[in-house]
């Protein structure tokens, strides 16, 4: 099953919509969201694939819970857009990057999860 889980600075409702055309969407809202159709996306989400507890939110610094303690096994977060995948503590962070307009002089990139058998892991795939 493909999913597409956005972290945030979204940019505009089109984008999800677009998004929608290729697979389902949980998204958050980004400090760079504040229009008043970005109202409709929370500020962090608590997924689960599978058997894997992913918990979503745009600044990693805002995490207000023990990753493990709290049950999960992915962290994702896309505030600084400098993409990662690095593993603490038994729990995959994975920042995606930004897939759109280039930031700064970072690659645009996306990031790919992939649960199975009860487990999840991560790889960065850059597109420009």
């Amino acid at each position: 099953m493909q999913h597409i889980i956005h972290a945030g600075d979204i940019g505009g409702p089109e984008v999800i919509e677009a998004l929608r055309q290729i697979a389902p969407v949980d998204a958050i809202r980004g400090n760079n969201d504040k229009d008043a159709w970005a109202a409709q996306f929370p500020h962090s989400l608590a997924l689960e694939f599978e058997g894997v507890h992913i918990h979503v939110l745009h600044d990693l610094k805002e995490l207000e819970v023990e990753p493990a303690a709290a049950g999960f096994r992915v962290v994702i977060a896309g505030h600084s857009h400098k993409p990662a995948v690095v593993e603490r503590d038994g729990v995959l962070f994975v920042n995606p990057g930004s897939a759109g307009p280039r930031r700064f002089s970072l690659p645009v990139t996306i990031g790919y999860l992939t649960v199975a058998a009860g487990d999840a892991s991560a790889e960065i795939k850059q597109l420009l």
